[in-house]
């Protein structure tokens, strides 16, 4: 039986070559930090399960009753450690470890940098506000009910930049998704304000997300939060952009944000990141967002 944690979803896996796509709809349907797989007799369900976790960006436990059971081999900087869980014996596949200062680091990054920003950039904040309440009738801030780390719910804000109906409005404009994957993209969205197509132009709308950022929901730079329903739809090897803390900014804001028309290109960025993250390569990202922001390539 597999299991995820810390909310309960559980099978029981008939053949191994379904057990990728069971793992990728246990992860897809909520928050999920751990697999958690019962008393297997089989060393290839085992390894399969293995491979989907690894794939997934999950960690893996796998309780027994008795002797060690045929684990597969460690990849780089993984290990495997025995612990008592539930009075079973449970053995917990480590991924790799970032460096332990690194994190810390990166956090205050995100507390100074984003509690500096909405002080520097209050006045502007007011600004846009009135904008766009006087632009159209509507609310100031859109709710944005996305996904953080391994699935958790938040909700986040930006300045709305839609008309009010504009959820309504997306089932007819689907046909016309020049995305290829789960995200809706589209370049001439008729639902964008005037004031709004200004404000996505220069990235301004992103504004209120430095408030999630300072909460802790997000980062100043990681890969971009996700909607439920986009999420659902992921590939299982996709769903490991979301293994880490998503960004306001990452590879895919300054490496062909406009260009990109399949998911998969920038899945693939967000993994590159997640893969050779280090502290230096945030602060990269972030002056090349500067740039970004400054020529106007946002829409």
């Amino acid at each position: 039986m597999i299991s995820a944690q810390p909310k309960s979803h559980s099978l029981v896996p008939a053949e191994p070559a379904t057990i990728a796509e069971q793992v990728r709809q246990i992860v897809g349907a909520g928050w999920v930090d751990e697999l958690t797989v019962e008393a297997p007799e089989s060393a290839d369900v085992i390894a399969q399960i293995v491979m989907a976790g690894r794939r997934a960006g999950r960690k893996v436990r796998i309780l027994t009753g008795g002797e060690r059971p045929a684990l597969p081999s460690t990849e780089r900087g993984e290990r495997w450690t025995r612990r008592v869980h539930g009075g079973k014996r449970a053995w917990n596949l480590q991924p790799p470890q970032r460096n332990r200062w690194a994190l810390p680091f990166k956090r205050s990054l995100d507390i100074v940098g984003s509690g500096l920003l909405l002080l520097i950039l209050s006045p502007v904040l007011i600004a846009v506000a009135l904008a766009v309440k006087l632009s159209s009738p509507g609310p100031v801030f859109y709710p944005w009910r996305v996904l953080s780390r391994n699935g958790r719910p938040f909700t986040g804000y930006k300045f709305r930049t839609m008309v009010r109906d504009a959820e309504a409005m997306l089932p007819e404009l689907r046909k016309q998704n020049e995305m290829l994957g789960p995200v809706f993209k589209m370049r001439k969205d008729p639902r964008i304000t005037r004031v709004g197509r200004f404000l996505r132009k220069y990235s301004l709308d992103e504004l209120p997300q430095l408030w999630s950022v300072l909460k802790g929901d997000m980062s100043l730079v990681g890969p971009r939060p996700m909607f439920r329903h986009e999420y659902q739809d992921f590939e299982l090897w996709q769903m490991r952009k979301l293994s880490v803390k998503p960004g306001m900014t990452c590879l895919w804001q300054v490496r062909g944000r406009n260009t990109i028309r399949d998911f998969k290109e920038w899945a693939l960025l967000d993994l590159c990141y997640v893969d050779t993250w280090s502290l230096w390569l945030d602060l990269k990202i972030l002056a090349a967002t500067v740039v970004a922001v400054a020529r106007g390539t946002g829409r």
